[in-house]
């Protein structure tokens, strides 16, 4: 029975983790906006306990900031911030996608091993592409973190994965408010993804590097759009 008490509450704390980030990346929570755990157990329902752990665990993950004092707030990574990310992301997916197709016959087993999870990351490319080309932030942002994130357990290791996911969820969380409030919001969504998908499924090296060196350019001129202050920073330029 005590095993059992853990798992829930274990459980518990995740899904008020999930949510808090889910309400992040919907920018329903944003920087600037203290809050305390006692406000949030109250808002869903629930004891300080697992909401205290899930608060820390996000903070962990570089989503929240902390004071002793006056509680926990939503990071505010800046541009600079963004662009490291970008290089960051670009670094690792190099090296992963090189050490497949550099691999003498590595990729075809890859494919024939994996030919099922592909058909699954394929339905998740098509679907974040069309809400890309669609300007549909909140269906996007779920579906690139989820292509992502499969498409990671196909060609790479668990701890790569989990680090580029960290990564990909805190540059949505600095993306959303610029995003949501620019009218050109398409032209700043990639929808490369069926693109590599297909690459990597025709076994395709040279095109997979092509389509990830646009994924690259793409995030660097968002930065540069932005360090231009095109669109100007939400909640900055306020009056």
């Amino acid at each position: 029975m005590p095993a059992r008490g853990a798992v829930n509450r274990s459980t518990l704390r995740q899904q008020i983790a999930d949510a808090l980030r889910d309400e992040v990346l919907a920018g329903r929570l944003q920087p600037r906006v203290e809050f305390t755990v006692k406000q949030i157990a109250e808002q869903y329902g629930v004891s300080a306990t697992p909401v205290r752990e899930a608060l820390f665990d996000l903070s962990a993950q570089g989503l929240l900031e902390s004071d002793q004092h006056r509680g926990f707030r939503v990071r505010e990574f800046t541009v600079a911030d963004y662009r490291s990310m970008v290089d960051a992301r670009a670094l690792v997916i190099d090296a992963v996608f090189r050490g497949i197709f550099d691999g003498t016959g590595a990729v075809h087993g890859l494919l024939v091993t994996h030919q099922a999870a592909l058909v699954s990351v394929r339905r998740r490319a098509e679907e974040a592409a069309r809400a890309a080309r669609g300007g549909d932030l909140d269906i996007l942002i779920g579906y690139d973190l989820r292509f992502w994130r499969e498409l990671g357990a196909v060609v790479g290791n668990p701890y790569l994965t989990d680090f580029l996911h960290r990564l990909r969820v805190q540059a949505w969380v600095f993306a959303v408010p610029y995003l949501r409030g620019d009218a050109d919001v398409r032209d700043w969504l990639w929808n490369g993804h069926p693109e590599l998908v297909e690459a990597i499924a025709a076994a395709d090296g040279d095109a997979v590097r092509t389509v990830l060196d646009a994924y690259h350019a793409h995030g660097l001129s968002w930065a540069d759009r932005l360090a231009a202050d095109d669109p100007p920073h939400p909640g900055h330029h306020e009056g």
